[in-house]
């Protein structure tokens, strides 16, 4: 079996630009990936112009750590978000092809199930005013869609510090939160990389209280030594790693130990078994696994096959009970949060299908994207594209 073709089909929302990638082989069978690429959807499609031909055409899909490693080394360059991602999406795809060829889920060909259900929690439910009485509502809403978790940045546009008052609007938003779902609920605290370590430090004293799961990305991601200092102090388990996007770049994160959950995204970091990999060496260090996934259905789809077959995967994240209609009806065929719990997926391969249709109705926005412009929670898309 080779690969014979690439096409890439993006799908705009209010806020994200969601690129599908069909894996064609000369047998029939297509593969499906995906990634939201912040920001950076063309340069995305500019790359995947050269590497399909360069390295992807001609390629056996069930060779994956080859095509893998050809699309890795192969360009000289050192690779960042924009290649990770691009290898992610053909990677993916690859499993689909071998999932359905050999028609079999794709965890099962990852070690099989360690366990029957899938720990979810909400994100992209607080696209309301910034206000305790909206937040309260809105986390209302999240039990009523029947999850048992849900995560939020309450922090509106800091950068660095805040100020007294702001402190305090942050501090009434997580307990109108807390007051809304419960001490039964888990609360997951974003922080998106916002604060230097003493305001990291203080903002999670001040909302401890509330027993947050964890606090996540308190500091930038690109200084390791700060989120050292930072975690030092914090008792709060602290989540990180949705901007890291190669294993050796978490090589520090490890050794300084300096985080209790890590968080790649399959879809920006070379896809299921390079994820697979780094999951392996965290357990090494007793740290657990969370998939970051603000990705559409097939990513979603990914992430589900990877907690099934990871044990010391901790909960997944999940956007798009929150988002368009469309963009679950782009590519069905995933279990519904049910109870707080995604069921194992149980269809050959990745186990959703493309509908080209849908895609075509939703075209590209041009949109920018800004965690530290006023209101940026309430993401609005500028224009089509």
């Amino acid at each position: 079996m080779k690969i014979v073709d690439v096409k890439t089909h993006v799908m705009g929302t209010a806020w994200r630009n969601i690129t599908f990638v069909r894996v064609i082989t000369d047998e029939g069978l297509e593969g499906l990936g995906e990634v939201r690429m912040l920001n950076h959807t063309d340069a995305l499609l500019g790359y995947f112009a050269e590497a399909v031909p360069n390295h992807i055409l001609g390629s056996d899909p069930f060779n994956v750590e080859d095509l893998v490693q050809r699309m890795f080394r192969n360009d000289f360059a050192r690779v960042g978000e924009i290649a990770m991602s691009a290898i992610s999406t053909i990677e993916i795809a690859c499993w689909d092809i071998i999932g359905k060829a050999l028609g079999q889920p794709v965890y099962k060909l990852l070690g099989g199930a360690v366990r029957n259900r899938i720990k979810a929690y909400a994100n992209g439910w607080y696209t309301v005013e910034r206000t305790p009485q909206e937040f309260h509502a809105a986390a209302k809403r999240v039990l009523e869609k029947g999850y048992q978790a849900l995560k939020f940045d309450p922090f509106g546009e800091g950068f660095y510090e805040l100020d007294r008052s702001e402190k305090n609007k942050v501090i009434e938003l997580v307990e109108a939160v807390y007051d809304a779902v419960g001490p039964n609920v888990e609360i997951l605290i974003e922080m998106h990389g916002r604060f230097n370590p003493a305001t990291a430090v203080e903002m999670a004293r001040e909302i401890e209280r509330f027993k947050p799961s964890w606090v996540e990305e308190p500091v930038p991601p690109e200084n390791l030594a700060a989120l050292k200092k930072a975690s030092e102090k914090i008792t709060i388990p602290i989540a990180t790693g949705e901007r890291i996007h190669t294993r050796y770049d978490f090589r520090e994160l490890f050794e300084l130990q300096a985080a209790d959950i890590v968080q790649p995204d399959i879809t920006h970091f070379g896809g299921l078994l390079e994820t697979k990999k780094l999951a392996a060496w965290a357990e090494t260090y007793y740290i657990l696994v969370a998939p970051h996934n603000v990705g559409g259905p097939v990513s979603t789809a990914a992430a589900l096959h990877f907690a099934a077959s990871t044990p010391n995967f901790k909960i997944q994240e999940h956007f798009n009970d929150f988002a368009e209609d469309w963009v679950k009806a782009a590519a069905p065929g995933n279990p519904e949060v049910i109870g707080g719990y995604f069921a194992l997926p149980e269809a050959p391969g990745l186990g959703v299908k493309l509908d080209e249709a849908i895609i075509q109705e939703h075209p590209q926005q041009r949109i920018f994207f800004n965690l530290f412009a006023e209101n940026w929670h309430r993401r609005q898309a500028v224009q089509p594209g």
